[in-house]
């Protein structure tokens, strides 16, 4: 299978509990990870096939800009195994 993981970042947690939860409504995705950056900034981290992934990030990002300040959204097609682990453990 064709994994994948998609990632949305805000300024606020409001924009990304819209994201995360529109996310995982539009999508068959694995919520992996909540990170706070700092300075308001937070992002949601997402897996699961590329299609899936895709629907996902857009339903998310869409939704963020509806209620908050999205600040990026982008996927990553066929994540090097190093990189899952390395930062989504």
């Amino acid at each position: 299978m064709n994994t994948a993981i998609g990632l949305i970042e805000t300024k606020g947690l409001i924009g990304l509990v819209e994201a995360t939860d529109a996310m995982a409504k539009a999508a068959n995705v694995k919520i992996l990870k909540r990170v706070s950056i700092g300075g308001a900034y937070v992002a949601t981290v997402v897996q699961g096939d590329v299609g899936s992934v895709r629907a996902a990030v857009e339903a998310g990002a869409a939704a963020a800009q509806s209620v908050g300040e999205l600040v990026a959204s982008h996927i990553i097609p066929r994540p090097a195994e190093s990189l899952t682990t390395a930062f989504f453990s």
